[in-house]
């Protein structure tokens, strides 16, 4: 099975064509093992590049833990890079189908075949808890008090095809308090954690958990739910600079959300002949 590298602002992924994805009995177990650091190639996550009957192309995405993601926007950005290059697409602008629906990814900036930059119009935020999900009444989860680990913490919490949680300090133990809200009973289908320092208007610096895993550099996801959340109170004008930290993200909210940043190829390489057996092999 052969492979390529890419990362979007340090945010790692895995990336497999369509041909090479045939014979895998378990995409979780697969991933699983994959993107461990020590045993595998290793990564934030896998991306399949697949055909689709509705758009150009079809996204699935499978976190380190194995679980499977709706979307991923620094993901998103790599598969675009990966298609273009390879010709799987010849057009700038073009449809994919996720979980959260078809996501549009512009190439804009390209030099002698190679891709630099994508925009991604990632669609309309959504903030009633059913939609998000979280387990509470009413239209939607602003400045609700969460208390994890003896800490109350102000959450907002909205949707951009996964669930965000946006909370507006990093304290400094984040980390371990970013584990305890992406698994508490309170959303059903855990839930991203973005930390956030605004430094003014334009900018904001964020530290991101992100559900299935953990700590990552960058969430494209995370930067747009950061802005959505900072615009409806007051903290950052409608475009800004979210700081990450393997990168900064150009996120800008309008009717839909649009984030654009670098996607980067790492190298390519296969497995080894009898590690893909074993990992072929494996179950749920």
């Amino acid at each position: 099975m052969q492979f390529v590298k890419m990362h979007g602002l340090g945010n790692d992924f895995i990336i497999f064509s369509e041909e090479e994805t045939g014979g895998v009995s378990s995409w979780p177990s697969f991933s699983l093992k994959i993107c461990d650091r020590h045993k595998g190639v290793g990564g934030d996550g896998v991306i399949l590049v697949l055909s689709s009957s509705v758009a150009d192309l079809r996204m699935r995405i499978f976190n380190s833990d194995g679980s499977e993601a709706e979307m991923c926007g620094n993901g998103i950005r790599c598969l675009a890079k990966f298609a273009f290059e390879r010709g799987i697409v010849n057009k700038k602008e073009f449809t994919v189908e996720t979980k959260a629906g078809i996501i549009i990814p512009r190439i804009t900036e390209e030099e002698e075949g190679k891709v630099r930059r994508v925009r991604v119009n990632m669609g309309k935020p959504r903030f009633q808890p059913r939609e998000i999900p979280v387990d509470l009444e009413g239209k939607e989860v602003k400045n609700y008090p969460l208390e994890v680990e003896g800490r109350t913490f102000l959450i907002s919490a909205l949707s951009l095809g996964n669930p965000h949680v946006v909370i507006f300090e990093i304290p400094r133990d984040w980390e371990k308090y970013g584990r305890e809200i992406e698994n508490h009973p309170l959303f059903p289908e855990k839930t991203n954690v973005e930390f956030v320092e605004v430094r003014n208007k334009k900018e904001a610096v964020v530290k991101v958990w992100e559900r299935g895993a953990g700590a990552t550099l960058a969430c494209g996801t995370g930067a747009a739910a950061v802005l959505v959340a900072s615009v409806r109170e007051g903290k950052l004008d409608r475009k800004a600079a979210i700081h990450l930290p393997g990168g900064t993200l150009d996120v800008e909210w309008q009717e839909e959300v649009y984030i654009e940043g670098p996607a980067e190829e790492v190298f390519s390489g296969e497995i080894n002949e009898e590690v893909e057996k074993e990992w072929k092999l494996l179950s749920v």
